[in-house]
């Protein structure tokens, strides 16, 4: 069994110089009449968290001589690239082309080799494991990997650090590794809840079977959280811990998105305001008195607003 909290603690102390401590702000506002606490990772190198995990597999890993291979959405692939640049290994990146441009030019803007491939993620991830057979390039996947999931850890262990006062934090879901780097640090200590596009259903899906269980992706979000089957280890953490599932349309998501940018100036892709959207929408309503904290996670808007 993994033990999360070291695996955790040695993730921080071994990315700590190459990433951004994120700040944390408290907020009134949204239509929501309560205060909501919200972590501001969408600052973080490469516009998510992702590179958290990305340096994290990195830097605990021997990266061969082919260097490194991931398949992304778009996010993942921006940040493993950019990891892999600046601890001086090669990276080939495989995206699907929903990933869009914005994410596609940041990719690019790494150095790293790219390949751009018809369809979705799946597809991306069939091509980059090929090319790590052929190769022996080092895979880092999106969310599925103890190393990920670990370095997406330091995330909430950094927010507790910070004082977050909150009984329940909310976070979107894709394939699940920041939830589930959440959940190991968190330990069942306070209620997380997932925040999933209802066209984009894998944690939920996997909860409601009892196991994880394939789903189809579309939507606004889903060059960030189309994940096709939930990751084993997010699922695991999910039951033994009681995370549950709430989900959100496109449009309450759009909404989340729109108000950020007019009340607080944060311009946010779709997938970072997903954990918002709930609030906003109903889909989850606190209990009276209930402290709630939003995960703000992702930058990467397409097409890039300033482009």
């Amino acid at each position: 069994m993994t033990d999360w909290k070291a695996e955790i603690e040695a993730a921080a102390a071994r990315i700590a110089p190459h990433v951004v401590k994120t700040p944390v702000v408290t907020v009134q506002g949204f239509g929501l009449g309560y205060p909501v606490e919200m972590k501001l990772e969408q600052l973080q190198h490469t516009g998510t968290f992702k590179a958290r995990g990305a340096f994290n597999t990195l830097l605990a890993s021997d990266v061969p001589a082919a260097g490194v291979v991931a398949a992304s959405g778009g996010n993942h692939g921006a940040a493993a690239a950019y990891a892999a640049h600046q601890l001086g290994h090669p990276a080939h990146i495989f995206v699907p082309e929903m990933a869009g441009p914005s994410k596609i030019a940041l990719i690019r803007g790494t150095g790293a080799e790219l390949t751009v491939v018809p369809g979705q993620y799946a597809n991306a991830l069939e091509l980059a494991q090929a090319h790590e057979a052929q190769t022996g390039a080092m895979q880092i996947h999106a969310y599925d990997a103890v190393p990920t999931v670990a370095g997406q850890g330091t995330l909430m262990r950094e927010w507790e650090a910070q004082g977050l006062q909150a009984d329940t934090v909310l976070i979107a879901v894709g394939g699940g590794g920041l939830i589930a780097g959440a959940m190991a640090w968190l330990g069942g200590a306070r209620r997380v809840v997932a925040v999933e596009p209802v066209t984009s259903r894998a944690l939920n899906a996997a909860l409601e079977a009892g196991a994880p269980v394939d789903v189809e992706v579309a939507g606004v979000a889903a060059n960030a959280l189309g994940a096709k089957r939930i990751g084993r280890i997010c699922f695991d953490l999910a039951q033994s811990t009681g995370a549950t599932s709430v989900l959100v349309s496109d449009e309450a998501i759009t909404a989340a998105q729109a108000a950020l940018w007019r009340e607080r100036r944060l311009l946010v892709e779709p997938a970072g305001a997903t954990a918002l959207a709930a609030l906003m929408s109903g889909a989850y309503v606190p209990a009276p008195g209930e402290r709630v904290a939003v995960l703000v996670c992702g930058a990467n808007i397409a097409p890039d607003p300033l482009g």
